[in-house]
C-alpha cells in the first residue's frame, strides 16, 4: 500500500492519498494491487484477499506469476504480459487463474504501466475480476444460440429435403408407371425386357434415396409394428457379418429381458445395416464391431423424459474414430468423409430422422483412435401403445370387377401416367387435379366406387379431401398415395395408404382390397 508517513496530516496531498488508499482497500469485488518492475507484489487489497485467498502478509513480496496455471507459466505468459504492458502501457486479457487453495477461476485482468513524470518505470497497477459466472452465462447463451441456429438450420434443410423428395417421388412415379405400360406393350421382347429391368432398378435406387431424404426430413412413411429388438438383431447377424466382410468380426451383445419396441422393422434393419457399414469403413485394416441391445427406464437423464422403458440399439467399433470437428457434423445431411462415389452423407442423418420420427434419439460417441459408438434409443412398446398403421393387403377374390375410380393428383405427369395404368387395368377414371374439383364432382352426383388421391396437394391435402368426401359419401373407400408420414392412421380409420412410387402390382393390390367393400 502507498505510504503517507512522510507527509503531514494536514497536507492535502496526504489526505487525498489516504482517501484513495481507503477506497482501494474497501473494494471487495476486484483484486487491486501494485507490482514492481520485476513482477513482485507490493500492495494487496480486500478484494484480492476475497478473490485469491491470500492474506497480505502471505503474498506481498511474492512474484505475481504464482496466480497463473502451470501451463501458462511454462508458456511464459506472466513475463509476456509484463513486457506488453511495459511497451504499450496497458494489457487487458482473460484466462484461468489459480487461488491459494488450488482452485481455478476465469479472470478478467488489466495491467497498467505506472511511470514517473520523466518516464521512469515505477511498476504496474493490476486489476483482476472473477468473471467465472459471467463466462458460464455467456457460454450457456452461446450454446443456446448455437442450438437454436442448428434447430433452425435442420428445420430448413428438412423442409427443403422433404420438398425435393416429394417432387422426386412424383418423377419416379411417372417413370415407374410408364415402364409398366411399356412392359405391357412389349411382353415378349427380350432386349426391351432387359432395358426395362435396368430402368426399374434405377427407379428402385431413386426410391431408396427418396426414402432416406424423407427419413432425414422426418416425413418418411413408416409402417410401425411391435418388434422384438433382440430377435431382430440376432436375425440380422449373418447379413451384418457378410456386409462387414471377412476382415471384420461382428458380434452381438444382447441384454436379457429387453422390452419390445414399436417401430418399422424394415427401416430399423436398414438403419442398423447402415451403421454397420459406417463402422466397417472406419476399420480399413479390419477390427471388431459389436451390435448391442439394452434397455433403461425413463426419467434417468439424457432425453429419457417420459415414463416407461427405452431400448438402446448400439453399434460400436474399434476403428479410427472421429475428431471433434467431424463428430459435430456427422449427422448433418450430405456430410461425408468417404471418397466420392462411396457415400452420399445421408446415413447418420437418416438414422437420426428415423429415431426422432419414432419417438427416440441418437447418441454419437467417438474419439480419434478410440473407435465410435452410435446409440439408437427408441421407446418401449408401452410408451407408444395404441398407435397402429393401416396398410393394404390382397383381400378379396383374385379377380374383381372394374371400378369407377375418382383419381386426384396435381402433378400432370403423375396424373397422366396413373390414369393410363388404371384404364389399362380396365377401370373407369374420373380425373381431378385439385381437391375442390373432386368434391365438386361428388356433389354433382358423379358415380364412383373409390377415391384415389395424392396426399400433398396445394389448397386441400389428401387428408382434408378424404374427410370432406366421407362427409358427402360415408361409405366411399379412400386410398391415399403418399411418401410422407403426415397421414395418421388414427385420423382416418379404414383409409389405405399406397406408398409412392408404386407400380402396377401395388396399385392392383390396393384396388382389390377395397373392391370387396364396393357395392354396385
Amino acid at each position: 500500500m502507498i505510504s503517507t508517513d512522510s507527509m503531514g496530516e494536514g497536507n492535502p496531498l496526504a489526505h487525498s492519498e489516504t482517501q484513495l488508499r481507503l477506497l482501494i482497500d474497501g473494494v471487495v469485488d476486484c483484486a487491486i494491487y501494485m507490482i514492481d518492475p520485476h513482477g513482485r507484489i507490493v500492495t494487496w487489497n480486500a478484494g484480492a484477499v476475497r478473490i485469491k485467498g491470500y492474506e497480505a502478509g502471505e503474498i506481498i513480496g511474492e512474484h505475481f506469476s504464482c496466480f497463473y496455471t502451470p501451463e501458462d507459466q511454462a508458456d511464459g505468459a506472466p513475463a509476456a504480459n509484463l513486457a506488453n504492458a511495459r511497451e504499450t502501457g496497458r494489457v487487458e486479457v482473460e484466462g484461468w487463474r489459480v487461488r491459494k487453495d488450488g482452485t481455478q477461476f476465469w479472470a478478467h485482468i488489466i495491467i497498467d504501466r505506472i511511470t514517473t513524470a520523466d518516464g521512469q518505470l515505477l511498476g504496474f497497477a493490476k486489476v483482476t475480476r472473477d468473471v467465472t459466472t459471467q463466462r458460464d452465462a455467456r457460454k450457456e447463451l452461446d450454446e443456446a444460440r448455437e442450438a437454436l441456429f442448428f434447430a433452425q438450420k435442420m428445420d430448413a434443410l428438412g423442409k427443403l429435403t422433404g420438398g425435393v423428395a416429394h417432387d422426386f417421388n412424383n418423377l419416379l412415379m411417372a417413370i415407374q408407371g410408364t415402364l409398366d405400360l411399356m412392359e405391357l406393350r412389349s411382353p415378349d421382347d427380350e432386349r426391351m425386357g432387359a432395358l426395362l429391368r435396368i430402368a426399374r432398378a434405377s427407379v428402385d435406387r431413386g426410391a431408396g434415396l427418396t426414402r432416406r431424404m424423407l427419413g432425414f426430413a422426418r416425413r418418411q412413411s413408416l409402417r410401425p409394428e411391435a418388434v422384438d429388438p433382440a430377435m431382430l438383431v440376432h436375425g440380422l447377424l449373418g447379413l451384418m457379418s457378410a456386409t462387414a466382410g471377412p476382415e471384420v468380426e461382428v458380434a452381438t451383445q444382447v441384454a436379457p429381458d429387453v422390452p419390445p419396441i414399436f417401430a418399422d422393422p424394415h427401416e430399423l434393419e436398414l438403419a442398423l445395416l447402415n451403421l454397420v457399414i459406417n463402422a466397417r469403413d472406419a476399420l480399413p485394416e479390419g477390427g471388431h464391431i459389436v451390435v448391442g441391445v439394452e434397455s433403461a427406464e425413463g426419467s434417468q437423464g439424457d432425453q429419457r423424459d417420459k415414463a416407461g422403458w427405452y431400448v438402446c440399439l448400439s453399434v460400436t467399433d474399434d476403428g479410427t474414430g472421429m475428431d471433434e470437428a467431424t463428430r459435430s457434423r456427422a449427422m448433418d445431411p450430405f456430410f461425408t468423409t468417404k471418397e466420392t462415389g462411396k457415400g452420399i452423407g445421408l446415413g447418420l442423418s437418416t438414422v437420426h430422422g428415423l429415431a426422432v420420427q419414432s419417438g427416440g434419439w441418437v447418441v454419437l460417441k467417438s474419439e480419434p483412435g478410440q473407435g465410435t459408438r452410435v446409440e439408437l434409443w427408441l421407446p418401449g412398446l408401452a410408451a407408444e401403445a395404441g398407435i397402429a398403421e393401416v396398410g393394404y393387403s390382397s383381400v378379396g377374390a383374385p379377380g374383381f370387377r372394374p371400378l369407377r375410380v375418382l383419381f386426384v393428383d396435381d402433378d400432370p405427369l403423375v396424373h397422366q401416367t396413373v390414369a393410363a395404368l388404371l384404364e389399362n387395368l380396365g377401370h373407369t377414371v374420373l380425373s381431378a387435379q385439385r381437391g375442390q374439383q373432386a368434391l365438386d364432382l361428388l356433389e354433382g352426383g358423379a358415380a364412383c366406387d373409390v377415391l384415389l388421391s395424392d396426399f400433398a396437394m396445394p389448397g386441400m391435402t389428401g387428408r382434408d379431401l378424404a374427410h370432406a368426401a366421407r362427409a358427402l359419401r360415408p361409405n366411399l373407400p379412400v386410398i391415399i398415395a403418399t411418401g410422407y408420414a403426415e397421414l395418421d392412421p388414427a385420423e382416418l380409420p379404414g383409409v389405405l395408404r399406397l406408398s409412392k412410387p408404386f407400380d402396377r402390382d401395388a396399385l392392383t393390390v390396393a384396388l382389390r382390397t377395397v373392391a370387396a367393400s364396393v357395392t354396385s
